[in-house]
Parts: structure tokens; C-alpha cells; sequence
């Protein structure tokens, strides 16, 4: 969306703090021998406490809350009983909601507990992308020039993309114009620029072995189409004329 009075930055910052509170209260609460429907729960409970709606649910009829993905699931893992975390994991929350018609989405990956399976620069790799990514956009910079900067910086780590899931629009929707803010060069997307005012979720998808997804016969969960692990961090944006203001910082990313 783009902002164009008072009453809707303080829409969309309203709902970006509670969505950027949730994801962090919710990585605090989570704890080894948790089952991902057990944290999930708890996220719902912060939603409801400012009357907050689950975006996955109100606009998809996502099974769940929020998106929990473990280990090799890349994304929209649905929370279960029967997933019970251990020592290890590489855990992915993806928090957004919606409050009073206006929409925030973040997500942060992290090892619980001791890094054992060799994962914390991953997740420190795909951490630093975005936070380089979000300082080159300002209104007017090119939207594929942020997917060559995280494709760039993600070989030279020696990780790959997942070129399958991107970044988006976001405000009046979970997802808007523009879509498909992708993770590596789109050679052919030379017009497409960020608008200053827009609102903008940036987020990355740093894999070790795949591109590309594959869709499990639930619907949604996400892995690899080559296995190995994926990091992804996001937040949602206020594109300015200069540096953009993270609206979800109060997540600690």
C-alpha cells in the first residue's frame, strides 16, 4: 500500500509492533521438548491480547496461526502436536497478522539450543543479507537490484536461493503489489522500481542445497527440491526517500 495520511502510518505501525512483538516474545517462549502447536498457541494468545487477527488464516484459511518450520521444511510448516522440538533444531517462525484492515509479516530463523548440526552461519549469513538488502532500498531503487544483491552476497558466502519465494507488497493485504520482490536477479524486470510511502515485506531465503521448492500433499508445507536447510529473516518496510524505517525492528532481527 501506499501511505498517504497519519491515521494510515498509524495502522500499519500499530500492526507491524504487534506482529514484530509476537515473533519475538514467541522465539523466547520456545524451548526444547515444545511441540510447534504448543508455541503457536502462545502466539495467538499475544494476537488476542491487542485483537489482533492471524493473516495466514484470515486470507488463506492457513492451518494454523502462524507458519513454524523445522529443519528441512523452507517454509509454511503447519504448527502440529506431533512436531516436537529437540536440541538443535533450526526453527523458523513467520509471524503475520492483521489489525483494523491493515496487515505486518516477519519471520526469523534460529538454532535452539546448541548449534550441533553446524547451522548458526546460515542463519547469521542470510541475518546480515537482509539488513544489507534493506539499506540500498529507497524510492526509486530497482526491485531486481535487491535480488541481485542477495543472490551476490549469498554465493559468496557459498549458499544458494531459493528462487521459488520472495518478498511482496503488503498493507491493505498480506499481499500486494509489488509481488514477487525475488531473492536473485530477474534479468527481464529492468522497469520495476520501490515507490516512495509503499510498504514493502523484504525477506530472504538462503538455502544450502536447493533453488527451488516442493510442495508436500498437505498444501502447503515447503522443502527443497535438493533437501539441505534454508534461513530466512524478514521485515516489513516503509520505503523513504532516504534509508527505509523497519516497521517490525521491535523483533530484534
Amino acid at each position: 500500500m501506499i501511505i498517504r495520511s497519519e491515521e494510515e502510518l498509524k495502522g500499519i505501525k500499530a500492526i507491524s509492533d504487534i506482529v514484530a512483538l509476537t515473533l519475538r516474545k514467541m522465539i523466547d517462549y520456545t524451548k526444547i521438548g515444545m511441540s510447534t502447536l504448543e508455541i503457536d498457541a502462545y502466539g495467538k494468545t499475544i494476537f488476542d491480547t491487542y485483537g489482533a487477527v492471524s493473516a495466514p488464516i484470515k486470507d488463506y484459511g492457513f492451518p494454523g496461526n502462524t507458519c513454524i518450520s523445522v529443519n528441512n521444511v523452507i517454509a509454511h510448516g503447519i504448527p502440529s502436536q506431533d512436531t516436537i522440538l529437540k536440541n538443535g533444531d533450526l526453527i523458523n517462525i513467520d509471524v503475520s497478522a492483521e489489525l483494523n484492515g491493515y496487515y505486518s509479516d516477519n519471520g526469523c530463523s534460529f538454532i535452539l539450543g546448541d548449534d550441533i548440526q553446524g547451522l548458526q552461519p546460515l542463519v547469521d549469513t542470510s541475518k546480515k543479507i537482509l539488513k544489507h538488502a534493506i539499506s540500498i532500498i529507497s524510492g526509486g531503487t530497482k526491485i531486481a537490484d535487491v535480488g541481485k544483491l542477495i543472490e551476490n552476497q549469498s554465493k559468496n558466502a557459498g549458499y544458494r536461493v531459493i528462487k521459488d519465494l520472495g518478498g511482496h507488497g503488503i498493507g491493505r493485504k498480506l499481499h500486494e503489489d509489488p509481488d514477487g520482490i525475488m531473492n536473485y536477479y530477474v534479468a527481464d524486470d529492468k522497469i520495476r522500481r520501490f515507490r516512495k510511502d509503499s510498504v514493502v515485506a523484504i525477506e530472504t531465503f538462503i538455502a544450502t542445497k536447493s533453488n527451488h521448492i516442493i510442495t508436500a500433499e498437505d498444501g502447503w508445507t515447503l522443502t527443497g527440491d535438493k533437501g539441505g536447510f534454508v534461513a530466512q529473516h524478514e521485515h516489513s518496510l516503509l520505503i523513504t526517500s532516504g534509508k527505509p524505517i523497519i516497521l517490525t525492528s521491535l523483533n530484534g532481527i
